[in-house]
């Protein structure tokens, strides 16, 4: 598999690796997908440099030139054993809803972060209670309530589901074109990478999706009208509420300092994230800005500032003994750091939350710490 940004334009490249058949090519530009695809002599060209280093048992990573970047990525091994390619290829198109919203601009961080996007209903109680109910009465223990791609709501077995499957569903539930009901299958690539399950999707709200994963029952016939009334219909006014919150992940009215444009906040044990950057939308930066923001201020703090979770299989003994010598906070300042220009980005770390922040350029460098804290503490309730 490879990438190539050319002129602003990502191209995601699959090739079988023993023939060097293209098995397809996904294209995207500013955010959005693309017409325009690899010419076939770039797709060869690929091929050859993969073939090359293979056959000198060298693994190319990446090769660049002054505008462009090609980067090969190893796919899984049973993609390399293909007995029918042809049948394979249809099979991929099933993927390719999915594969475009990771090359676009999405409003999702989970695929960095690996930790599940959630939001904060107001009423989050009666939709779990209902939740459990409704599953008891499918047959099913997993299942969650998905608006716009995040987890509203879930069942204790729901949220036991391993990485990065738990990232994964919810993110393709909400790349998917709006249906009434679907009936999915699904690999689970940590808890069934080669027996299917099946992802159930009933609509409640546009926007709004009930998610089942099942084994061969219940039938999707089973789950009618009736049953969902039953649970659903009573609390009608809770679920409208949800339907904000698809970019807004906090409730209505939460207080918010002034200067804050955008959070990310991780719980790093739950596996869970709440991502906004909605707050004071009417300035600059655009949202598309912010999250580019907030991903490139993620990678830099994670992989320099704060150290590896305890329990994590890249922790040495001896990072372990030095962890208390980690910095639990830091901040960067974009632009000149003269008063009311450029905006600032905190981090700040305390026990298993990781929370980050984007601030107007009138925040003083030294309330940030302040702030951060604050924020924190006010958000901790919710996750």
């Amino acid at each position: 598999m490879g990438e190539e940004g050319t002129e602003g334009t990502v191209h995601l490249l699959c090739l079988a690796a023993s023939s060097g058949v293209p098995l397809f090519c996904r294209s995207s530009r500013g955010g959005a997908p693309a017409r325009q695809q690899l010419p076939f002599s770039v797709i060869g060209s690929l091929n050859g440099v993969h073939m090359f280093g293979q056959n000198l048992e060298v693994q190319l990573s990446s090769a660049k030139t002054e505008d462009t970047t090609v980067v090969l990525l190893v796919g899984l091994e049973e993609l390399t054993n293909i007995r029918n390619v042809e049948r394979l290829k249809k099979e991929l198109r099933a993927s390719y809803r999915l594969i475009d919203s990771f090359l676009g601009d999405s409003e999702l961080i989970g695929d960095l972060t690996q930790c599940v996007d959630c939001v904060v209903p107001p009423e989050g109680s009666l939709l779990q209670e209902a939740l459990s109910g409704f599953a008891e009465a499918a047959g099913t223990a997993f299942v969650s309530l998905v608006v716009s791609g995040r987890v509203v709501a879930a069942t204790e077995s729901w949220w036991r589901l391993g990485m990065p499957e738990a990232v994964l569903l919810p993110w393709l539930v909400g790349s998917l074109p709006p249906q009434a009901a679907r009936d999915y299958p699904v690999y689970l690539p940590h808890g069934s990478p080669t027996v299917p399950h099946r992802l159930l999707t009933l609509t409640l709200l546009p926007g709004l999706e009930l998610c089942l994963l099942c084994g061969p029952r219940p039938p999707l016939s089973q789950l009618d009208a009736q049953l969902l009334e039953r649970w659903w219909q009573p609390l009608l006014d809770p679920l409208r509420a949800c339907l904000p919150l698809g970019s807004r992940a906090l409730p209505a009215g939460f207080p918010l300092h002034t200067d804050i444009l955008g959070l990310l906040l991780l719980h790093l044990e739950l596996k869970r994230c709440l991502f906004t950057v909605e707050p004071s939308g009417d300035k600059e930066p655009s949202s598309e800005q912010r999250r580019r923001l907030f991903r490139s201020f993620y990678t830099l703090v994670t992989a320099t500032h704060f150290a590896p979770e305890p329990g994590q299989p890249e922790e040495k003994a001896e990072e372990v003994v030095h962890r208390a010598q980690v910095p639990r906070a830091c901040y960067l300042v974009l632009g000149a750091e003269e008063p009311g220009t450029g905006w600032r980005l905190v981090a700040l770390q305390l026990g298993p939350r990781r929370l980050l922040l984007l601030l107007s350029a009138q925040s003083p460098t030294h309330g940030l710490r302040g702030l951060a804290t604050h924020t924190l503490h006010a958000l901790t309730p919710l996750l």
